[in-house]
């Protein structure tokens, strides 16, 4: 297989910084994305996790360029997304399941419509019956009934908006999906099913997809492989299995630790890393490697030099001076 074919989304060097009044007439970048790079194969999922506020987010949206990069390629399929038609043809093959589902259905249109706005704007359907068929094919895959199609959103659970929204992600019939925390808001219970489902369509669609999470036992079930995020910086990236069982940065091993085991023994014989301090603000990141000022290891050069991603046994990539 050739690299082309291979790799269905590569990011390189992804920057996204925001301006932000700091006084009278000043102004400071938020590094909210700070040189980001990686890529997802055809069918893999990578799962993208951080503490809030790590700058997951902002990856997915910067990649579907719902936020305009400040600097760094976006690849998908091999060709660079550079200009407004290489934006407008990559978003009928990618597409966003997002976090809320209570506020990113809109209150005043039925279920069917909601389905249907991105045919409509694709202009997809070739006659109302087309569209009906097609909406009703939808909301089967995720296990909606048909008699729901003319209800409001307001008239479903939150596990049901989920599915509304999961729906609508897959109208156009998209090859890559950013998944955006897509069952932090839901019940414990009901976060199996919406996670059981994204495998299913993800086996029967052929689907790739960014799943961005901070539970750690989530991402695990779902990614093929793991990258870890920390204040705009990517700091470890590794199998699923790999990261689970031989963390290496000291950031991974902290979250790591914090991850509740269902054996009380096992629990009781875990050490939990417990992190000192607070995470800095993204707009006075600490010089050098953003972890250190938490870090129990961080020497001198942790302050003066960003350690590179690097890799430290076969497809274990990690960011670390002492590694």
């Amino acid at each position: 297989m050739s690299e082309k074919s291979e790799n269905l989304v590569e990011i390189r060097h992804l920057k996204e910084y925001f301006n932000v009044n700091v006084g009278f007439f000043r102004s400071k970048p938020l590094k909210a994305v700070d040189d980001v790079s990686f890529s997802i194969k055809k069918g893999e999922t990578l799962g993208l996790v951080g503490e809030s506020g790590c700058g997951k987010t902002t990856v997915g949206r910067t990649i579907l360029n719902l936020y305009k990069p400040t600097s760094g390629e976006i690849i998908y399929d091999g060709k660079p997304i550079k200009t407004k038609n290489d934006i407008r043809e990559f978003r009928k093959k990618a597409t966003m399941v997002f976090q809320d589902p209570y506020s990113s259905l809109n209150p005043r249109m039925t279920v069917s419509d909601i389905i249907a706005e991105p045919l409509d704007i694709h202009k997809m359907s070739p006659s109302k019956e087309a569209r009906r068929e097609r909406i009703l094919e939808l909301m089967g895959y995720v296990g909606l009934n048909s008699e729901h199609a003319s209800r409001y959103a307001h008239e479903f659970s939150g596990g049901q908006r989920q599915r509304i929204g999961i729906a609508r992600a897959l109208a156009i019939d998209p090859e890559f999906i950013v998944c955006d925390e897509p069952v932090s808001a839901l019940d414990v219970s009901i976060q199996a099913q919406v996670i059981n489902m994204f495998d299913e369509l993800q086996e029967k669609l052929g689907l790739t997809y960014l799943f961005i999470a901070h539970d750690l036992l989530v991402v695990r079930h779902i990614s093929d492989r793991i990258a870890v995020m920390y204040l705009g910086k990517m700091v470890e990236l590794a199998d699923a299995k790999e990261i689970y069982d031989h963390p290496q940065h000291p950031y991974s091993k902290s979250l790591l630790s914090a991850v509740p085991v269902p054996d009380p023994k096992t629990a009781r014989s875990n050490k939990r890393i417990v992190l000192s301090g607070d995470i800095p603000s993204p707009l006075n990141a600490p010089s050098g490697c953003p972890f250190r000022t938490r870090c129990a290891h961080a020497t001198k050069k942790c302050a003066e030099s960003m350690p590179e991603l690097k890799e430290i046994s076969s497809g274990h990539f990690a960011a670390c001076h002492i590694l």
